[in-house]
């Protein structure tokens, strides 16, 4: 069973000189291949792959005179950037992920370099190749081998490191068969984050517009510093961290928040949205951005594999809140602003939130009979 831990690391200034140049190293190799399979498709018409191609060129870079600076940084890390490139460009081609053209990195935004050869940790330290024990704060015990490292570094100045572990401990068995009561649908909403089919209702907190004020005098103040200038690098650093004060808080609720929905229940229920096509409604763009449902989902998924739970995603195009749970009728249409509403056949006064939320429970239901769980009624 493979577990991670994200800590936080404190280099001395040599060792955040060094870092630095390995995370601009990392970064030249992937612009690099970026920019000579983008040359040569457009010149030629010829297709290469990062992964062999563009990363056999390496060690002839590193002979040369004018690029051989990259033999300071691990070799592994960046081989690794060939590999992400290469997996960028997969991502492109694939249909089903409708990912857009790699980019080019920023020297501005996060910076980070993976590896995998030589790495090391005690209590208190970490070890790369070409750098000391770099001091860390390892807040909790991990066993097992350790496979990588993988160092960052924010946009506020922040280091940290992503320790892989190889645990002797096996990855637990699904449950083949579930209660009920176990089973829970959850809709997701922007006035309440939550709504599971219990009828509990998880308000959201708005971390966003809550610091919108924070932001917006911090965002002004930069636009009136002149370019370039030591104040205008200051006042980029103050909008950068309101920010990671904002990413922080709302990872820390959906930690908890995923935490007690899986412990509290046998298996989860979800509805797939389409997020990136809601983002198109300007409207409600910035509040769909921060309610973050995608990360949700996502923390939902790795904890209820981890204890050998289930995940049930259901089609996007199930009519989850016109659709009456008590008779099954179907309404022709309903627009957002209702928000409760009468079945004309069965005469049932509906929640919409919790309607949709019983529908889920039930469709996930049926979907996990199909897959040949069994459950039990309550």
């Amino acid at each position: 069973m493979l577990k991670a831990i994200k800590v936080r690391i404190y280099p001395t200034s040599e060792q955040a000189s060094l870092l630095n140049r390995q995370f601009g190293s990392v970064r030249f190799v992937y612009n690099a291949g970026l920019r000579i399979m983008s040359h040569r498709y457009r010149r030629h018409g010829e297709s290469l792959n990062a992964k062999h191609d563009i990363k056999k060129l390496l060690p002839v870079a590193k002979k040369s005179r004018q690029y051989g600076w990259l033999k300071e940084a691990d070799s592994m890390a960046l081989q690794q950037a060939c590999i992400n490139l290469d997996k960028a460009f997969q991502r492109f081609f694939d249909p089903k992920q409708k990912a857009g053209y790699p980019r080019f990195k920023s020297k501005r935004g996060r910076q980070s370099s993976y590896h995998c050869v030589n790495v090391r940790h005690g209590d208190n330290w970490i070890k790369v190749p070409k750098l000391k024990a770099i001091k860390a704060r390892i807040h909790r015990p991990m066993d097992g081998k350790l496979k990588s490292i993988t160092l960052s570094r924010t946009v506020t100045g922040k280091h940290y490191a992503a320790l892989l572990f190889e645990t002797e401990q096996e990855a637990p068995a699904p449950l083949k068969a579930v209660d009920t009561a176990g089973v829970v649908g959850l809709d997701m909403g922007l006035s309440h984050l939550a709504i599971d089919s219990n009828g509990h209702k998880t308000a959201n907190p708005r971390f966003l517009k809550q610091a919108q004020k924070n932001l917006k005098r911090k965002q002004q103040a930069l636009s009136r510093k002149q370019k370039g200038s030591a104040r205008r690098a200051k006042a980029r650093l103050l909008v950068a961290k309101a920010h990671e004060r904002v990413v922080n808080a709302r990872k820390d609720f959906q930690h908890k928040l995923s935490r007690q929905i899986v412990d509290d229940n046998q298996a989860v229920i979800v509805e797939t949205l389409k997020v990136r096509n809601m983002m198109k409604n300007t409207r409600l763009a910035r509040h769909i951005g921060d309610a973050s449902w995608h990360a949700l989902m996502a923390k939902l998924a790795y904890k209820t594999e981890e204890k050998g739970k289930h995940l049930v995603k259901l089609d996007p195009w199930f009519a989850s809140s016109k659709t009456c749970h008590a008779c099954q009728h179907k309404m022709d249409s309903m627009t957002l602003s209702v928000r409760s509403w009468a079945c004309p056949a069965c005469h049932t006064r509906h929640d919409r939130d919790i309607n949709a939320a019983l529908n889920i429970k039930h469709q996930g239901i049926l979907q996990l009979k199909t897959e040949g769980l069994s459950v039990s009624a309550h």
